[in-house]
């Protein structure tokens, strides 16, 4: 048995699982959730998921739909996005699993670094401070970002065509996604770092696709799991985009499986560029928030 279907079978068994879960879940507290208004909710994260697989992360496209328009409770609110990705990742990592010939030992490696990381590492990672890893992580996407579109402009060779890392690039990766899943912890999420560190390894940037697809794809069935024994989900909001979301991933898929390499480098540097932008934004949005805290503390 190949390990892509060593990887197939563990994603359908875990999607399987986390869908009887769910179902549960729905079953046990659809009375109490009848009045979530499920249609805009089931709009927004087919959306979000759709961004989620050209590499823009759905979380903070749902956070400020729901925000917006008041759609969850904010105690609910993180573990009912994190069930709300399960499937859809599970889809895009089929997907791009075989669509996407990566080099078996690259892809195991680094799927098992990233839940390493989630689990081992995330003890470590949970007690730093959440804005210095924000600011720090949005400077070093920014100079990425001008580095990659310094390549696209031919300024200097970057990026490359290779599916697979061996060597010191292997170790790097390794190490990387460790961190990256470490970093899920604290809401950095690991779609564009892992992007960016393939592409600056000199990888085809579509071999990132499978890689943090399925690294995520793992790491959700445990982190979802979590939310939905404590309960502290919406389990008809999760089943509404549980059905909305793989249909935004297999229409962005085809987007993406189609673009060629010139236009798929532009994709990721714009969302390495994105990305920082939005860890900036919530760095400034944080800060603010702590330094009105810190007025009304000293006024009362």
């Amino acid at each position: 048995m190949s390990i892509f279907t060593l990887i197939q079978a563990g994603l359908l068994v875990g999607g399987s699982v986390f869908i009887v879960m769910l179902v549960m879940a729905w079953r046990r507290n659809r009375k109490q959730e009848a009045d979530t208004r499920v249609i805009p909710i089931a709009l927004i994260g087919g959306f979000a998921n759709f961004c989620d697989t050209l590499g823009v992360g759905s979380f903070a496209i749902m956070t400020a739909g729901y925000k917006q328009f008041k759609l969850i409770d904010d105690q609910v609110l993180p573990g009912t996005m994190n069930c709300q990705a399960v499937l859809a990742t599970v889809v895009q990592a089929l997907i791009f699993l075989t669509a996407v010939n990566v080099d078996s030992i690259t892809l195991l490696s680094l799927v098992v670094s990233a839940c390493l990381g989630a689990t081992v590492g995330a003890r470590l990672v949970s007690n730093w401070d959440r804005q210095h890893i924000r600011i720090v992580m949005s400077g070093a996407l920014l100079v990425v970002a001008g580095l990659m579109l310094a390549g696209q402009l031919k300024l200097f060779p970057l990026g490359g065509t290779s599916l697979g890392l061996s060597g010191w690039k292997l170790v790097i990766g390794i190490a990387g996604n460790f961190l990256f899943g470490a970093l899920m912890t604290v809401g950095i999420g690991l779609y564009a770092p892992c992007m960016t560190m393939i592409y600056m390894l000199g990888m085809n940037p579509l071999a990132a696709f499978p890689v943090m697809m399925c690294s995520c794809g793992f790491l959700g069935f445990f982190s979802a799991g979590g939310f939905l024994r404590r309960d502290k989900i919406n389990s008809r909001a999760s089943v509404a985009v549980a059905i909305t979301g793989p249909i935004g991933v297999v229409i962005a898929a085809y987007l993406v499986k189609s673009l060629d390499m010139k236009l798929l480098a532009w994709l990721v540097c714009g969302v390495v560029l994105y990305t920082s932008l939005t860890m900036y934004r919530s760095w400034v949005a944080d800060r603010k928030q702590l330094k009105q805290v810190s007025v009304e503390e000293k006024i009362a």
